[in-house]
């Protein structure tokens, strides 16, 4: 059983990669490199799959779930960063420092993630000019995902800021057509600093308009480029 169950793992994590980005640019040796080092971990809600302080060991991918990036303060408060969905990567300018992680990551749901060692991330980064333009790709996103978050201030509308989270999930992939989110109201209210209830009736505002399709257990972005749109209105 175990043999399977590592065998199932190893499947999912070939399958994981031969659909991301980089990894289906990458030559048959370096793909398999990538398949016999990195790691497929399960972890439950509330686990900690980076810790502020500790050096960064590994490059994280979200095969399914969500993670918050935060900052906890002396006096006990928190800042949110940023949230990871499904798809996407973090850690890579970490890792880039060899530093140690600046932020807690912390499973929101229950996440399976894959875990790309440093030495093997490092092999990729000094001899693959796709993964780096994919990394290159990749910071810049996230680089437009803060300024967004700045420029989304407090002030914002809540159908922006719920616009603005939903779109920051969605930001490592290109999407032509309707996309899933698998998040609660909850989770989503979380990440655009606002009550279930504003968010619950900013969803049926946006839903009107053809924007999203709330469902219970996530929300359906059926138009990504007018969700776009809705996170610049202010």
């Amino acid at each position: 059983m175990r043999a399977e169950t590592d065998g199932g793992r190893r499947a999912s994590l070939r399958s994981f990669l031969e659909s991301s980005p980089w990894g289906s640019r990458l030559a048959a040796p370096e793909f398999d490199r990538v398949v016999s080092t990195a790691l497929e971990e399960t972890f439950e809600r509330g686990a900690v799959l980076a810790a502020a302080g500790e050096i960064a060991r590994y490059w994280i991918g979200v095969l399914r779930g969500l993670v918050v990036q935060s900052v906890s303060h002396a006096d006990g408060c928190t800042s949110f960063i940023s949230a990871v969905g499904e798809g996407a990567w973090f850690g890579e300018g970490t890792l880039i420092k060899r530093a140690s992680w600046g932020y807690d990551a912390v499973a929101l749901q229950e996440t399976r993630a894959v875990l790309v060692p440093l030495e093997t991330f490092e092999l990729l980064r000094e001899t693959n000019i796709p993964f780096n333009h994919f990394l290159q790709v990749l910071m810049n996103a996230r680089l437009a995902t803060y300024i967004g978050t700045i420029l989304t201030s407090r002030h914002a509308s809540t159908e922006t800021r719920v616009a603005t989270a939903l779109m920051n999930l969605l930001s490592s992939q290109d999407h032509d057509g309707p996309v899933h989110i698998r998040l609660s109201q909850s989770e989503l209210a979380m990440l655009a600093g606002t009550s279930r209830q504003r968010v619950n009736d900013a969803l049926k505002r946006m839903a009107s308009h053809g924007l999203v399709r709330p469902k219970r257990h996530g929300v359906d972005v059926l138009n990504p480029d007018a969700l776009r749109a809705v996170t610049h209105a202010g």
